[in-house]
């Protein structure tokens, strides 16, 4: 096996420790929970009682990424062997079945499954019914759970229903923040930290289980996000949020030259203030218009706008599906408005009115989720749209190297 730093302190007081039947390390990004659950996991697979074996993530492809390249990492070539197009490993000689939980079909996916052992990614991310129906697979002697979590609401299902019943169930759990790896380059913390701002700096850094409250954008400052001036840009890109009763937005990004995203100007058509609809076509001439000689190197807009995707294709336009993940987009626009990466020109003046109206439902809070109210959000739709498109453009920008899991 190669040669792997030894887990220390919290690290590997939870690998001692995790003997329940639900074993559950949450808390900080970067913070040694995933490789100290790792340890932990792969020691069962060795040494466990015989039976069937599950490792699931929110996809098979994030559990790829963040759970098996490691494992990789870690065994011998003979130790350890991805079986392509099976959603199957053998790890350690024993075959282990891989699944994603990524909606509410999933739990179909282990049915009739008896299980031993199961890993679990990101559970927070996985529906409530997937982790029921595996806590029921979960049925021969010795069987145990190890899986890992960011925090996320405090009335979170994972976070209600079990963390906190831990003393009424045979589950133990340990929570990690970012200053519980030692391991880190401490110039690689400070810029982690650099990264994260408001809710997700309480979440990723310190690994506390916190409302998303208030202000989506509450890092938003007009003195040092406005501009009057632009940079010299080197490629454009545009992002639109279509409404038929509700405003289109179309927001212009360039990439300038010192390695900031700028917001370079903005249209939007409001049905009802303005009130007449514009077509399919009339919005298509309209882009057309307001582009003029720029040529943007891509355009994103939500899928779910088939009919004028239609139209712009029919007028020579190329489109790319946005992705509409919202928290994910959310946190990718914190980010760079927490590092200074992101700027909006003073022009764009329906955008800065919402960063700044742009709120947390608190409704959608007490049941466990979290959902930005939906007002006041058709150029911040926009603009995450394009942010995420954007990530391999602009994530060197901010992480220079990666830390440990």
């Amino acid at each position: 096996m190669p040669t792997l730093a030894l887990p220390t302190g919290k690290q590997r007081r939870s690998i001692l420790e995790a003997d329940a039947r639900l074993n559950i390390w949450h808390g900080s990004v970067r913070s040694g929970k995933t490789v100290a659950s790792i340890i932990r996991w792969l020691d069962f697979v060795a040494h466990g009682p015989p039976g069937e074996l599950l490792m699931v993530g929110k996809t098979e492809r994030t559990l790829k990424r963040n759970i098996l390249d490691p494992i990789a990492e870690m065994l011998d070539e003979d130790e350890f062997r991805l079986l392509s197009g099976k959603g199957e490993a053998m790890i350690l000689g024993r075959r282990v079945y891989l699944a994603g939980a990524n909606d509410e079909r999933s739990e179909g996916k282990i049915r009739g499954l008896t299980l031993v052992g199961c890993y679990g990614d990101e559970i927070t991310l996985w529906p409530e019914s997937f982790f029921a129906m595996m806590l029921s697979r979960l049925s021969l002697p010795g069987a145990r759970f190890f899986g890992t979590t960011n925090p996320d609401s405090p009335f979170h299902w994972l976070k209600r229903d079990f963390i906190d019943r831990a003393h009424e169930l045979d589950l133990r759990h340990w929570s990690f923040g970012l200053d519980d790896n030692p391991n880190l380059d401490p110039a690689y913390v400070e810029s982690l930290k650099r990264e994260y701002t408001g809710l997700w700096y309480k979440r990723y850094i310190l690994g506390l289980w916190v409302l998303a409250e208030g202000t989506v954008y509450d890092m938003f400052d007009p003195d040092q996000h406005v501009i009057k001036a632009l940079p010299p840009i080197q490629h454009y890109y545009v992002g639109i949020d279509y409404g038929t009763t509700n405003p289109t937005v179309f927001l212009l990004l360039g990439v300038g030259q010192d390695g900031v995203l700028y917001v370079c100007r903005e249209w939007r058509w409001d049905s009802e203030a303005k009130g007449r609809r514009l077509t399919d076509a009339q919005l298509s001439a309209e882009l057309r218009r307001w582009l003029g000689n720029v040529v943007p190197q891509r355009i994103w807009i939500d899928p779910s706008a088939a009919s004028f995707i239609t139209q712009l294709r029919h007028d020579g336009i190329r489109t790319w599906p946005a992705d509409n993940a919202v928290i994910d987009g959310i946190q990718d626009v914190s980010t760079l408005l927490g590092a200074g990466r992101l700027k909006i020109h003073a022009s764009c003046t329906g955008l800065i009115e919402e960063m700044g109206t742009y709120v947390w439902d608190d409704k959608a809070q007490v049941r466990g989720e979290d959902k930005p109210l939906k007002q006041n959000d058709h150029g911040c739709d926009a603009l995450r749209y394009a942010v995420r498109g954007l990530r391999r453009v602009w994530r060197p920008w901010i992480v220079a190297e990666k830390g440990a899991a």
